[in-house]
This record gives C-alpha cells, sequence and structure tokens, in this order.
C-alpha cells in the first residue's frame, strides 16, 4: 500500500513563528511531515527548539524568505503591512490566521479544548497528563513548556488532542470541540472585544459550540461563569470538599455522580500551591473520569504532575531566600499567587516583583492591580511592558505605586531598570524571604539573571 503524506508538495511558512503558540503547531505540522519554515524578528528558545527538529528559520522579514512557500500562517501580533504579508499577496500564496490552521489540523482528531481567562495552560496540561497515563498518547499543544515533556507541543499516535484555546482575539471559537473546559471568566483582553459584554458572548457561543455527544466542563464558583450560565442551562456535577494546604502541595476531596454512579475521590494531592490550582485540577479530573479512565490512573496523574515552566516556578535558593518565576500579569491572577504561597508561609516575608503588561490592561483594571498586593509584604513596581503598544504618556509609576500602597497596604519600590533590581534585591534580602516575579514581558529573563548577581 502506498504511504500517503499530507501535504507533501507544500512549504508552510510561519510569520512570527518564535511565538510559543505558533512554534507549537510549527512543530506539530513538521512531525506529520509537512515542509516547515518560518520567519521571525528575534531568535529565542522556541526558534531553536524548532531548529532542532529540522525547521528552516530566517532571521527578520523580507520578501526572499518567501521564496518558495506555497501557505502562510501569520501570528495575530503581525500586521497587514508586514513585508511577508505583501509579498504573500502579491504572489496570491494564501494566508491563514494561526487558529484558522489549528483548526484546520486538530479536525483530523477528537478534541479537548481548554479555555479561560486563567489557569487554562496547568489545565490543559493536567488533561494531558492522565491521557498520556492512560496510555490515550494524546497530540498536545499548549501555550506553555509542560514540564514532564519539556515542551508545549507533542504528536501523538491517539485519536485524541488536548489544546489551550486563545480567546484574547476571539480565535477560539473557529476550533472544532468534542469535549471542552472553560476555567472561569474574567476582565481580560477589552482591548479586543471593547467591552465586557461582548466577551461573555463570546464564551457563550463558545460553549454552544459543544456538540449533543460532547461535553462542556464549567467552573460554578466563577460568579461571572454563574452569570452566563442563566442563558445556556448547565448544572453542576462535581464538587471540591476538605482542601488541605502543605508546603509545596495541596490535597482535596472531589464528590459528585457520573451517570448513576456516585464518585467519592480522597485525598488528591496535587504538588501546585493556591485554590486556583485545585480548580484547574478538579476540571481535569471531572472531564477525564467522563472519558473512562480509572480513577487510579487519574489520581496517581495528578500526583506525579510536575507542573508548567513560568506557574510559580523555582528558580534557585541563595542566603536561604527562594526565588520564583510566574506568568501572572492581571490582577486575579496575581491574588491568586500570593494567596497561595502565604497559606503555606504565613511567618514568611513575600517581595513580589511586578512588571506591568501593556498601557492597556494597566489602565483598564488599574484599581483591581492596585488590590491584587494585599498579602504581599513589599512590591518591587517595574517599568511597565508595553507588547508593542504606543507609550502612554498619562501612565506614571510613581502614581501607579502610590495607588498600590494605598489599596494593598503594603511598601512599594520603584525601580528603573534591571540594574537596580539586582542592586536592590543584593542589599535588601535578609533570611527566608521568599521572591516572585510576576509578568508576561522580560522580567522571566531578568530573573534567570539574578543568581550570579546577587
Amino acid at each position: 500500500m502506498q504511504n500517503i503524506n499530507l501535504g507533501q508538495k507544500e512549504i508552510v511558512h510561519f510569520i512570527g513563528i518564535g511565538g510559543i503558540g505558533m512554534s507549537g503547531l510549527a512543530k506539530i505540522m513538521k512531525i506529520m511531515n509537512f515542509k516547515v519554515q518560518g520567519s521571525d524578528l528575534t531568535m529565542n528558545k522556541n526558534t531553536e527548539n524548532c531548529k532542532k527538529i529540522g525547521i528552516k528559520i530566517f532571521k527578520g522579514h523580507k520578501k526572499k524568505n518567501l521564496k518558495d512557500a506555497t501557505i502562510i500562517v501569520r501570528s495575530t501580533a503581525i500586521k497587514n503591512n508586514n513585508v511577508e504579508i505583501k509579498e504573500a499577496l502579491k504572489k496570491d500564496i494564501p494566508v491563514y490566521d494561526r487558529a484558522e490552521m489549528l483548526a484546520n489540523i486538530v479536525a483530523l482528531k477528537k478534541n479537548i479544548v481548554v479555555t479561560g481567562s486563567h489557569g487554562k495552560t496547568t489545565t490543559t496540561s493536567i488533561v494531558a497528563k492522565i491521557l498520556t497515563a492512560a496510555n490515550l498518547d494524546p497530540t498536545i499543544i499548549n501555550g506553555g513548556v509542560i514540564n514532564y515533556i519539556n515542551t508545549n507541543a507533542k504528536f501523538g499516535k491517539g485519536n485524541w488532542t488536548v489544546l489551550e484555546a486563545d480567546e484574547s482575539d476571539g480565535s477560539f471559537l473557529k476550533l472544532p470541540i468534542n469535549y471542552s473546559i472553560v476555567t472561569n471568566l474574567d476582565k481580560e483582553h477589552l482591548d479586543f472585544y471593547k467591552s465586557f459584554s461582548k466577551l461573555e458572548n463570546a464564551f457563550i457561543k463558545f460553549l454552544n459550540k459543544t456538540p449533543p455527544i460532547g461535553k462542556t466542563f464549567v467552573c460554578l464558583d466563577d460568579l461571572n461563569i454563574r452569570k452566563i450560565l442563566k442563558k445556556i442551562k448547565i448544572n453542576a456535577d462535581f464538587k471540591i470538599l476538605n482542601v488541605r494546604y502543605k508546603k509545596n502541595s495541596t490535597l482535596f476531596n472531589l464528590s459528585g455522580k457520573l451517570n448513576d454512579e456516585k464518585i467519592n475521590l480522597k485525598n488528591i494531592s496535587i504538588n501546585l500551591l493556591g485554590d486556583h490550582n485545585v480548580l484547574n485540577a478538579a476540571a481535569a479530573i471531572s472531564l477525564c473520569l467522563n472519558l473512562g479512565i480509572k480513577k487510579k490512573v487519574i489520581i496517581n496523574s495528578i500526583y506525579k504532575f510536575s507542573g508548567v515552566q513560568r506557574r510559580m516556578t523555582k528558580l534557585f535558593t541563595k542566603n536561604q531566600n527562594e526565588f520564583y518565576d510566574d506568568y501572572a500579569h492581571h490582577p486575579t491572577e496575581i491574588s491568586s499567587v500570593i494567596s497561595g504561597v502565604k497559606k503555606v508561609a504565613s511567618n514568611r516575608k513575600i517581595v513580589t516583583v511586578f512588571q506591568p503588561h501593556r498601557y492597556s490592561r494597566v489602565n483598564l483594571l488599574k484599581t483591581d492591580f492596585s488590590k491584587a498586593f494585599l498579602k504581599s509584604d513589599i512590591v518591587i513596581l517595574c517599568p511597565i511592558y508595553s507588547a508593542g503598544e504606543k507609550k502612554d504618556k498619562k501612565y506614571k509609576s510613581i502614581d501607579f505605586a502610590k495607588l498600590i500602597s494605598k489599596n494593598s497596604k503594603t511598601q512599594v519600590i520603584i525601580i528603573k531598570d534591571k540594574i537596580e533590581l539586582f542592586q536592590y534585591l543584593g542589599k535588601n534580602l535578609f533570611k527566608d524571604e521568599i521572591v516572585i516575579a510576576m509578568g508576561a514581558g522580560s522580567i522571566s529573563n531578568w530573573m534567570k539573571e539574578l543568581e550570579k548577581k546577587i
């Protein structure tokens, strides 16, 4: 029998391949035997990982990069005035958004789609861990690097795909769904949606896409989820009980009903902190029970789950002080992380190093941000990371710092750059303090340099 290779004659060119989502899709398509290449303005860990599996990477955007390309996939960050987009349109090369191409690829399998304002990367990772342990060998497409496979994307030979769906630009509505999880709904990405009601409507559309033979799993602890459920009639089946906190883990029970069977799982242990991670795990467990995966496999997978990079990732210990890196860049995320740490380290001093992300987000949620650090002893406020947004001259670090100090009742230190950060931490840390860096910009790289600087 002759082997059939998908897209054997196509050369798929990714514009903006350095992004976590773009690089993940590129790797999956490469493993599926597509001919893949890509370009980006800067090289990073994602482009290096693409190179390792044979994907050709161009530094910079140039017309000649498209010499042999037959299909273009563009990141949402790539605008119509991009030189490669212009060249593609001139040469009549079809151009697809990442979500459109992703939808075409995952349509080849049964899909578990995880979305929500917060927690979707961790929840996707937990579901993937359980399916892998159940020998279902899923394809995985995630928004963060999963520690147990050391990548964000993996092509599996099984029938299932587990993927994180990005709601930031509405593209999650393009994905085919069999099962889905919505972790929560919060005021986020309103620069795209323009109003919270439009964001709500997008989530309602997403939930309504789940077919009658599939299921959707939502968190009724979330007030905004409960609000939109009034319009789509969904009842709760599982409850979290008896949550207990240890130094590096959290234990809880899960009870409910699956068809006619009563479910009562006790002493579930996950090596993550915070109530938000209990909710993430509960969603993953509920879904996997519905898939028929054995309870012992599920509980063992949760216990062995080693987390996701940049989700309270421990970087190093120095002078008995612990240093962590976290992706939190929204008030809800910041508050959840700090609260989770405080529950198991109530006697230790928490120093939060916060890099605001996007002027639009800070301006919209300024008051919420200012209240998010209530359980932090000190906040070190870094310069804002614009993420390509035009500088807002109305934004003043001193004003933002004063608001945080007032509403979170904590000391706020303003630093101008990473050098000042290194100097401050080197001179002002004592012993047994916990330093948590938060943000979606350059702060992670700063923290990786910190160990050698203090």
